[in-house]
């Protein structure tokens, strides 16, 4: 009778676990460091190379942590939303039961401009900037993770449409304040004592307090 001959090994080093892909938090390094060179360089013409060595790592360990860039892209977006969702649920939390639709509101959108202006911010400009770059079974992740989070502003808007606060349609309202929100990664520059550009210069209270002018109605 013929022995079965063993199947033949994958050549290069094993496959590590999940632990050990994660072991001292390197796998967190890569992501923070991608967002970084995403957000800076943009993510095409940022190289694995570039981010293994932002974190003292060797050209090819990125891919003991992810299969490809585009995954890594992914796990940015992720970790970006996952952030930004922590945030607002202390937000929310951090509000007196009693407050009015119009404070919750202002809580939201100046957690909004934390997220996206405030400190380690790279993560959500990566997701504005880069959604194309990602396969669109990504893209579906990335939604359903998003219209979670923006899930939380609609009744806060639904309380503002009935006050007559807010006078558009409640959902197309949501759509146009994130927007309008968003945009500012691309113009917004934080105070500094003395300035040669011209482009607007406030602090993020200052941008909540103009937002909610900008949006609600004063109450009746």
């Amino acid at each position: 009778m013929v022995a079965l001959a063993e199947p033949k090994r994958a050549r290069g080093r094993p496959r590590k676990t999940e632990g050990e892909r994660d072991d001292g938090n390197r796998r967190q390094a890569l992501i923070s460091a991608a967002a970084q060179l995403f957000h800076r360089k943009g993510y095409d013409a940022t190289s694995t190379r570039e981010i293994a060595a932002l974190v003292g790592m060797q050209p090819g360990s990125p891919f003991y942590h992810f299969g490809n860039k585009q995954d890594l892209l992914l796990a940015v977006m992720v970790e970006g939303m996952k952030q930004a969702s922590q945030r607002q649920a202390a937000a929310c939390t951090g509000l007196a039961g009693d407050q009015p639709p119009r404070e919750q509101l202002r809580a939201l959108i100046r957690n909004q401009f934390d997220v996206l202006l405030g400190p380690d911010s790279d993560f959500i400009p990566v997701m504005l900037y880069e959604w194309r770059s990602l396969s669109a079974e990504q893209r579906q992740t990335i939604t359903q993770i998003k219209d979670d989070y923006e899930a939380a502003w609609t009744p806060v808007l639904q309380a503002l449409h009935a006050s007559g606060q807010l006078q558009a349609p409640v959902q197309l309202a949501r759509l146009m304040i994130f927007g309008a929100l968003n945009w500012a990664v691309q113009w917004y520059q934080a105070p500094a004592p003395t300035t040669l550009k011209r482009s607007p210069r406030a602090s993020l209270d200052e941008l909540t307090d103009a937002a909610l002018a900008l949006f609600l109605r004063d109450p009746t």
